[in-house]
């Protein structure tokens, strides 16, 4: 009997051990599977330049990105926390991202009052990254938020969402639905925060945009995207959301966006230009001939940049760049907004004078940037941003472009 139960017992032990190399074998294949990168999936690209401050985030790095097992999709975590602190020598600026229409005047009351010291968290960052393979092609989607939709001198801050789209990449053609860099979006240097914007656009918004790649090197891209009239006029300053004397805003969005982008790059050079189409419109509801009218304009943008490298003068220089972007255009304001406040035009609604006729007239609005980009190690590098035109003291508080405001008629 004896001898019959240590018999048992020891099929009882080799069942268990059996069960758990199992467990261990299907774990180490489930880790494999997990690790092994998805066949013929496509890596995710950049979209516009507006990703050369992120691309230690990019999910198509290998061996950050992990597979769901028994399926074909990659899914990346990623983020980091980042905390900036500030302090003003002078004027009284209270944000981490002043901007140069927000500067206060010389001689103003909060020039006066002296600078002062801050420090946030708000610039903290998460995203999902998700990669499928489908029978078209490589499906991507992200979602990405930050803590600073809020001020910079609370500490409550308040969440904003950056990144939310789904793009469907072919051999030829991808497809982009959601919120994503505009194509205007143009980030010429690298950044620290994303108030450091001399004469760049750096707007995100919802959007559809078909991407082409037309030749070797050549990419044509179109987008229709959300659009944000903003007026100002004696009355104060108007967008959609806005509140007209308890009512609604007067300022309407009539149409989307509309904007085209054509880039070369080839052995680090880089040639883009890039277009946009706008409607701005003023619809003020009340009483008086003024108020009971309607007034539209168009807006309108180009843009052109270079990338030049250095090594194509010496290989000395390595992988350092000179960039050069200039832009022009009327009623874009939003989307610079940190040399025109963004305002895109300027009405006659609420001056006393105004008897019949109601005005609409664009900003003008133009800039240039010049910037060199310097690699001291592979993980070491610098930008040297200028607004050029041979401006020093005043590129530190204002960059080179200027905001026409045309006489109201």
């Amino acid at each position: 009997m004896a001898a019959s139960a240590e018999a048992s017992e020891a099929r009882d032990a080799a069942r268990v051990a059996r069960a758990a190399a199992a467990e261990l074998n299907l774990s180490r294949r489930e880790r494999l599977e997990a690790s092994r990168p998805v066949p013929g999936l496509a890596a995710s690209e950049p979209m516009g330049r507006g990703y050369v401050t992120e691309e230690a985030l990019r999910s198509g790095l290998p061996g950050i990105s992990f597979r769901v097992p028994g399926t074909d999709t990659q899914v990346r975590l990623y983020g980091f926390t980042k905390v900036t602190t500030w302090h003003d020598l002078n004027t009284r600026n209270q944000t981490d991202a002043a901007f140069a229409a927000s500067l206060p005047l010389r001689g103003s009351q909060a020039d006066r009052q002296g600078g002062d010291f801050g420090i946030t968290a708000r610039y903290s960052r998460f995203g999902v990254d998700t990669q499928s393979l489908t029978n078209w092609g490589t499906l991507e989607t992200r979602i990405e938020g930050d803590f600073a939709g809020g001020s910079a001198t609370s500490s409550n801050a308040t969440f904003r969402l950056r990144q939310a789209f789904a793009e469907l990449t072919m051999p030829r053609f991808s497809l982009l639905i959601g919120q994503a860099n505009s194509l205007l979006h143009e980030s010429v240097f690298v950044t620290l925060i994303d108030g450091t914007s001399l004469n760049q656009s750096k707007v995100r918004q919802a959007q559809f945009r078909l991407t082409a790649r037309l030749a070797s090197g050549l990419t044509g891209q179109v987008s229709v995207e959300a659009p944000e009239t903003n007026v100002i006029s004696n009355l104060g300053s108007f967008d959609p959301g806005s509140s007209l004397e308890g009512g609604s805003s007067p300022a309407f969005n009539a149409w989307p966006d509309f904007h085209t982008r054509l880039a070369y790059q080839q052995s680090g050079w880089e040639v883009g230009l890039r277009a946009m189409l706008r409607n701005l419109q003023l619809r003020p509801a009340g009483a008086g001939s003024v108020l009971d009218q309607r007034k539209s304009a168009t807006g309108y943008g180009l843009a052109l940049l270079v990338q030049m490298p250095m090594r194509a003068l010496s290989e000395a220089f390595g992988r350092d760049e000179l960039v050069l972007m200039g832009y022009t255009g009327e009623g874009i304001g939003r989307y610079m907004s940190s040399t025109t406040d963004g305002q895109d035009a300027v009405s006659n609604l609420g001056l006393s004078a105004t008897t019949s006729t109601l005005t609409l007239d664009q900003l003008q609005t133009y800039g240039s940037t010049i910037a060199y980009r310097r690699f001291w190690t592979d993980q070491l590098r610098s930008s040297f941003p200028s607004p050029g035109r041979g401006r020093t003291i005043q590129a530190m508080c204002a960059p080179s472009s200027r905001a026409r405001r045309r006489r109201c008629r």
